[in-house]
């Protein structure tokens, strides 16, 4: 089997409501779709969603990377050598996980239509039975959150993940209202995604929190300071978890040679798709450090395949792919039964694109051959 064409759409995902974080308020989701062929007429899907201020990558940027440098040297490649295929784009071009994860995404589709076999099935079968998620709750005014929070505990969610950093000390106030809504019990995760910006401010912040029993606090401050991380662990007993400052292997050797973190959040668009993230899973099982599969807030074709990715493995016991609930439209049909979401036993990523809202949600297309 060898791949002979693919096709590109850059499309934005209408979201129902603004999803607004530390850095940015999205009010649809540019995402780059990667439809894959090959000569046996199997296709196969996969999704970039790039990110500046995480994985480097702009949305034309990545596009641009698609078509002049990564798909046309896969083009003739066996899907099966995703070993090999990773290689040859590491070695074209440094960095643009995301792009790559696009064509590493589609592989194991192909791979697992060529089989008749479901993605979890090829990269270690099912190690969980059931996956879920949380409710995910934007930065909004304390009691506008407090009351989100309790609508989704009485819609039948059992955690609750809220995204803060646009200022500590209001930060403090926005978690506390939520703890107090919705009680003592139900597990709240906290993401700052950066916004608390070093160890003096995040400090501040922590040791407030400390008496909440939060889950855990997810990357409170800036991008590669895995030292500032490690000085946070040792002075708060909130456990810690790394996203944006962990996006390869070595960044992950570097955490836990300085016991910087409890947890790790693997994304694939950090990554680069399944294969690497499978590889730093295992390192991170080695190292006693429990991992997460995170989103980027991508269709079903990439929260399939990030929670594909996290049944197959058993030190990944945390998920957050719930894109595809917040948009308005979708392009893919991955089912989601408040707090499950529930993956079939279809060949590859068990989905079915439905093209014509593809078509309706394009807005740039190019085919590569």
């Amino acid at each position: 089997m060898k791949i002979v064409k693919a096709e590109v759409y850059g499309i934005h995902l209408p979201l129902k409501s603004p999803f607004i974080i530390s850095y940015a308020t999205f009010h649809h989701m540019p995402s780059i779709i990667v439809k894959l062929e090959a000569d046996n007429g199997l296709i196969g899907w996969g999704e970039a969603v790039p990110d500046e201020h995480v994985t480097g990558e702009s949305f034309f940027g990545a596009i641009e990377i698609l078509k002049q440098v990564l798909l046309p040297i896969v083009m003739g490649k066996n899907p099966f050598q995703i070993e090999h295929i990773h290689h040859i784009m590491n070695k074209r071009i440094i960095a643009n996980p995301a792009a790559k994860a696009a064509i590493d995404i589609a592989c194991y589709d192909l791979m697992g239509k060529a089989t008749g076999l479901p993605v979890y099935d090829l990269i270690g079968g099912r190690a969980h039975t059931e996956l879920t998620y949380p409710k995910v709750l934007s930065i909004e005014e304390p009691e506008v959150m407090a009351e989100k929070a309790r609508e989704a505990i009485a819609a039948g969610f059992k955690s609750l993940k809220l995204k803060v950093g646009i200022d500590n000390q209001m930060d403090v106030l926005r978690i506390a209202a939520v703890r107090e809504a919705v009680g003592k019990d139900v597990p709240i995760r906290v993401d700052a995604n950066q916004g608390w910006h070093g160890y003096s401010t995040a400090i501040q912040a922590m040791k407030q929190l400390e008496p909440l029993q939060l889950s855990w606090l997810e990357q409170p401050i800036r991008i590669g300071d895995i030292d500032g991380l490690a000085q946070l662990k040792r002075q708060s007993t909130i456990p810690l978890m790394a996203d944006e400052s962990l996006q390869t292997g070595e960044q992950l050797v570097e955490m836990i040679k300085k016991e910087a973190v409890d947890k790790i959040n693997i994304k694939l668009m950090k990554s680069g798709g399944i294969f690497p993230s499978i590889h730093i899973a295992k390192a991170a099982e080695y190292a006693g450090i429990d991992c997460q599969i995170g989103s980027m807030v991508e269709s079903s074709i990439g929260s399939a395949a990030g929670y594909h990715t996290a049944i197959a493995r058993k030190n990944i016991t945390s998920t957050e792919l719930t894109g595809p609930i917040l948009f308005s439209k979708d392009i893919g049909d991955l089912h989601y039964d408040v707090p499950f979401v529930h993956l079939n036993e279809k060949p590859g990523l068990g989905l079915t694109i439905d093209e014509e809202v593809l078509q309706e949600l394009t807005v740039m297309k190019f085919d590569v051959q």
